[in-house]
């Protein structure tokens, strides 16, 4: 028989003890509630805590904050509707105005297009004329039309844009960007009635003026209305603007063409996508108030010596001005500004070119409309906050080098996509565009952010604005590249239709490898100022570390 030590003891070796901490060969009720009250504790904690983050999220969503987002988005949204409404409608709007590039045209009339695309894809006017189901007409391409989508817009876009950066930082945002929508939104309704090329040109380039300001003052805004753990969010937010702008363009640009109002087909794009802008601008002035400025807290409010740093307002323009170019002086910001430069230059051959690309490969307008008016946006869309949310995630763990391998990654597993876009016909062609912009979109939002978080605060919207103007100079300009490659695969023997493909596969896929390049040179630059800046933390702490004697 166990006497009742031996009993206790036996069971203290197999662990077994009761609520009240007697160790007895019997089980009392605490035994069996306990683990069922801490259970029930633990899950009471659970359903709490999400009943908080649920609460948060639903203040943020309904927040003023977020009816200004709103705001920022549809006026990005307008912005880039009203810049990308001349690419879709280059050709009728070429054929009517009488620029750029004669092309043979294939008459749409025939039941077989691959015929017509042998008869009509002639290089010369006198073999085109030679078929009478053929048209010797302006194509929309050419010299003339990628100085409308290049210089013309880019230079006084990205020149303005820093001067007009300048004061944002010191004048009311809101009123500002108000201004420049209405500003812009005019000079696209002024477009539709255009009749010689000059006008064009002239229109073109206030419509670059007006919409200098849009991003710069935006983005400002946006970043001191919300904090930073959200900024990575709040400006993927932002950027599918870009995405739906552009999908529209689409839309509009062909169906409301085809449509014919009153007999005048494209004119009508540029009224119905300049008008609503006008409309926005007088809500924002009415509505949006000015957010106060975020002020760095601690060290950067001071100089190394403990001087405080000069307001914004204290300071000369040549101050600011050698102020806002220090970060740029960096190898790091280089490094991003050439990546973001490269990438951009492929995002703008491809936008400006894909209606033309596609013509050339026999596609009529409604079946590009089918496609390219919700490719862009839902895949584009997916892509910027996919990467928004990706960058925030890693860069709790990694820092801001992972939000620059997050612009890696994405553009080097993009390009193969791109490419097969230009490899495969249709509909797989339009089917390779869903990967490449979920992938390669993640960039848009991510490298602005990288960018946020490497200079001073009082200086983001001039360093938002010449980081615009470095990556819209170099990028916006890259199409200009376009016809005298094709004109170069032409003179080797390529059909008009091949060269331009051909044209694409380097200025397209091949940007996207070379931007991956530059941002992975970027991670180094950065890892090496990293173990800089730990050195030199190391060095001032052994100078400043008390005398043993």
């Amino acid at each position: 028989m166990q006497t009742a030590m031996e009993r206790q003891d036996a069971m203290r070796r197999q662990g077994y003890r009761s609520a009240s901490g007697d160790f007895s060969g019997e089980e009392s009720e605490g035994d069996v509630l306990a683990p069922l009250l801490r259970a029930r504790g633990d899950h009471r904690n659970l359903y709490n805590k999400v009943e908080e983050d649920n609460r948060r999220w639903y203040q943020w969503v309904c927040s003023y904050a977020s009816y200004v987002l709103l705001l920022m988005l549809l006026t990005y949204l307008l912005n880039q509707l009203d810049r990308y409404m001349l690419a879709i409608t280059s050709q009728p709007l070429a054929r009517e105005v009488h620029f750029g590039d004669k092309a043979c045209a294939i008459n749409e009339t025939l039941p077989d297009n691959v015929t017509a695309r042998a008869v009509c894809n002639a290089t010369a006017e006198a073999s085109c004329v030679l078929s009478k189901d053929c048209t010797w007409d302006y194509n929309g391409q050419g010299l003339e039309y990628q100085i409308l989508a290049g210089p013309v817009f880019i230079l006084v876009y990205t020149f303005a844009g820093i001067f007009i950066s300048f004061a944002a930082d010191m004048y009311n945002r809101k009123n500002l960007l108000a201004a420049c929508l209405i500003f812009w939104s005019v000079a696209t309704v002024l477009t539709g009635l255009v009749k010689e090329y000059w006008q064009l040109v002239l229109l073109r380039f206030l419509l670059g003026f007006g919409e200098a300001g849009c991003t710069p003052f935006a983005v400002s805004i946006l970043t001191d209305y919300f904090p930073s753990k959200l900024r990575g969010l709040v400006i993927g937010i932002y950027n599918l603007g870009i995405y739906s702008g552009y999908s529209m363009s689409y839309a509009l640009g062909n169906f409301i063409t085809l449509a014919n109002i009153m007999g005048q087909g494209w004119r009508w794009s540029f009224y119905i996508s300049g008008i609503p802008g006008v409309v926005l601008g007088v809500l924002i002035l009415a509505t949006v108030s000015e957010p106060a400025r975020r002020v760095a807290p601690g060290p950067s409010e001071t100089s190394g010596g403990g001087q405080r740093i000069k307001d914004v307002s204290e300071m000369t323009a040549c101050q600011k001005l050698t102020s806002t170019l220090k970060p740029f002086a960096t190898f790091s910001v280089v490094l991003l500004c050439l990546g973001g430069s490269v990438r951009n230059a492929a995002g703008y051959v491809w936008a400006y070119n894909t209606q033309l690309y596609f013509e050339a490969m026999n596609q009529t307008p409604t079946q590009i409309a089918m496609y390219m008016s919700w490719i862009p946006l839902v895949a584009g869309s997916i892509g910027v906050i996919l990467g928004g949310q990706v960058s925030d995630f890693v860069v709790k763990r990694m820092g801001i080098i992972a939000r620059v391998l997050v612009l890696t990654v994405s553009q080097l597993v993009a390009a193969p996509f791109a490419a097969g876009t230009l490899y495969f016909t249709a509909p797989t062609s339009y089917i390779m565009q869903i990967p490449t912009y979920i992938i390669g979109e993640m960039w848009v939002g991510v490298a602005l952010t990288v960018l946020v978080e490497l200079v001073e605060p009082q200086f983001k919207t001039s360093a938002i604005a010449v980081y615009l103007f470095i990556i819209t100079n170099i990028g916006g300009n890259v199409p200009l590249l376009v016809p005298p490659i094709q004109h170069a695969f032409e003179k080797v023997g390529s059909m008009k239709a091949d060269a331009l493909r051909d044209a694409l596969y380097i200025l397209y896929p091949g940007l996207y490898v070379g931007g991956g390049v530059l941002f992975l040179l970027t991670v180094f630059s950065l890892r090496r100022d990293k173990r800089r800046v730990s050195y030199q933390r190391i060095t001032e702490s052994e100078v400043t570390l008390p005398n043993d004697n």
